[in-house]
């Protein structure tokens, strides 16, 4: 039986708990294909996954094992009846949800095709499978707010260094936001090259905070009395207050934007962001690195 190598957790309790195994081959079906895995990024969720934190809330129920990773990047090897991605293609995506025993932490992954999108020639996988998560998170995020109203477009971006909040700090800009990032002293100039304005000590009454950097209560307390806000953590959403409209991203795979998001990395548009790339047997290593904080790229698995 051909099988392939893939990261999990049986009993999570962080790094430590983590095991790489053997499974079996997976073919794909209607509107599916399988994907050779070039590269896949750690993000903070998958921390949390590894250490039973989503476990602890009741959003995770796997017997036997819980795959880690979201997102992606990698090369159609086989397709299913009624797909037109041919085998060779270089594409990326992501995967959703706590409650599943595969992740992209893997040599390959069984998805749906309408979920990905092609990655343009000149676009390396490494950098092409930090974009599908974050990218389109902060998308969503920004069609939650929607576009900036006349007079009240002032909006503030915290964690704006951050993964998420990058992409946010220059997509925001498109639907007619003012965007000020919210950030440390020492990545003021990131920020800045990102088109928006600076501070490390905002002062309350902005007409709209996003949280990529999930300050939550202390986010809500910046927006001015029948402001916006949104945020990132569905689990755990603030309690509405002096008339602000609070939402939440639930990030969905999406394949036209993602290719729009891998569009404007390959120009230069958005920012790629790659700290260092292990190999999959260091997958431990690579979530304790990130655990210790004050790395602004990714960190990449290549299986």
């Amino acid at each position: 039986m051909a099988t392939f190598r893939t990261a999990v957790v049986r009993t999570p309790g962080g790094p430590d708990s983590i095991e790489i195994i053997d499974v079996p081959v997976v073919e794909p079906g209607p509107g599916e294909v399988r994907v050779e895995i070039a590269a896949a990024p750690v993000n903070p969720v998958d921390l949390g996954v590894a250490g039973g934190f989503f476990h602890s809330l009741g959003l995770i129920n796997q017997p036997e094992r819980t795959g880690l990773g979201w997102d992606f990047a990698g090369v159609v090897i086989a397709g299913g009846p009624g797909v037109d991605l041919a085998v060779g293609t270089r594409v990326a995506g992501v995967v959703v949800g706590f409650d599943r025993d595969f992740g992209t932490y893997a040599e390959q992954l069984v998805v749906p095709a309408a979920d990905l999108a092609v990655v343009p020639d000149g676009l390396d996988l490494v950098a092409a499978s930090t974009v599908p998560l974050n990218g389109l998170a902060a998308a969503q995020l920004v069609d939650l707010l929607g576009d900036a109203p006349t007079g009240g477009n002032r909006l503030l971006v915290t964690g704006a260094a951050g993964a998420v909040g990058g992409y946010l700090t220059s997509l925001a800009q498109d639907r007619g936001w003012q965007v000020t990032g919210l950030a440390r002293a020492q990545d003021e100039q990131f920020v800045r090259s990102l088109g928006a304005d600076f501070t490390s000590r905002p002062e309350p009454g902005w007409d709209a905070v996003a949280d990529a950097g999930v300050l939550q209560e202390q986010a809500l307390a910046l927006v001015r009395d029948g402001g916006a806000f949104v945020g990132v953590r569905p689990n755990a959403v603030p309690a509405t207050e002096r008339g602000i409209t609070v939402a939440v991203v639930v990030t969905q795979p999406d394949g036209p934007r993602l290719g729009d998001l891998l569009a404007r990395t390959a120009s230069g548009e958005l920012p790629a962001r790659v700290h260092t790339v292990l190999p999959l047997d260091r997958v431990a290593d690579a979530h304790r690195a990130m655990a210790k904080g004050g790395v602004r790229g990714r960190y990449v698995l290549r299986p």
